[in-house]
């Protein structure tokens, strides 16, 4: 019994201080893929801590200087369940 809790605690202790990161397409519209790509990101730290993250698909398009979106993509990333960052990234004309 004791080696069983042991087994779940190592298991529970590397899932939570392991890091990943994934890209996921959130949406797409019928516009044409357009030559243009525009990016916003922002950190959380602890899950509950932002310090003026702006994450969101209108900043991203401002920022590629983007008035008709064609896909957008989310990109998350986790450091030790301590550092979280969040990439958008729209591309449109």
């Amino acid at each position: 019994m004791k080696e069983i809790k042991t087994f779940v605690l190592l298991l529970l202790a590397a899932t939570m201080l392991s890091g990943c990161s994934a890209t996921f397409p959130l949406t797409a519209t019928s516009n044409p893929i357009g030559k243009k790509t525009g990016t916003s990101s922002g950190t959380a730290y602890f899950g509950i801590l932002f310090f003026g993250m702006d994450a969101s698909i209108r900043t991203a398009a401002k920022n590629g200087g983007i008035t008709k979106i064609s896909t957008v993509d989310v990109k998350q990333s986790n450091i030790l369940g301590i550092v979280q960052t969040y990439e958008t990234t729209v591309t449109g004309d």
